[in-house]
């Protein structure tokens, strides 16, 4: 089965891929889990901190920590910054009830960013 760091890594992959076809300017990544925000995108001038939470079937990636977007959303009015979460589930495309492995195909469950106001 993938390990927190490999279910990390795609959920990355998933909204970064969504933010640079979203016109997105790069600013900064931190791909560590829990180290948050994991980006810091410009887009229009304006700055965007982004926190990525990634899980397997059946959590549901839109449940977030409430307690953690309320500081980083904090964190983000001292620097004019919108917050966002962005949750991406993952399962075994094969089968969601199977687990779900480095070789195996994916799907994947990402609704986009969910603005924190």
């Amino acid at each position: 089965m993938l390990n927190a760091q490999e279910i990390h890594r795609l959920a990355m992959k998933e909204v970064g891929d969504h933010l640079s076809a979203s016109g997105f300017e790069f600013l900064a990544v931190n791909s560590q889990p829990k180290k948050d925000p994991q980006f810091v995108r410009l887009k229009g001038k304006k700055l965007h901190f982004i926190v990525v939470r990634g899980c397997l079937y059946p959590e549901n990636p839109k449940n977030f920590d409430a307690h953690l977007m309320e500081q980083v959303k904090d964190h983000g009015i001292k620097y004019k910054a919108t917050t966002y979460y962005a949750g991406v589930g993952l399962a075994n495309a094969d089968d969601y009830d199977l687990p779900l492995t480095q070789n195996d195909p994916y799907a994947v469950n990402f609704d986009g960013l969910q603005i924190m106001d």
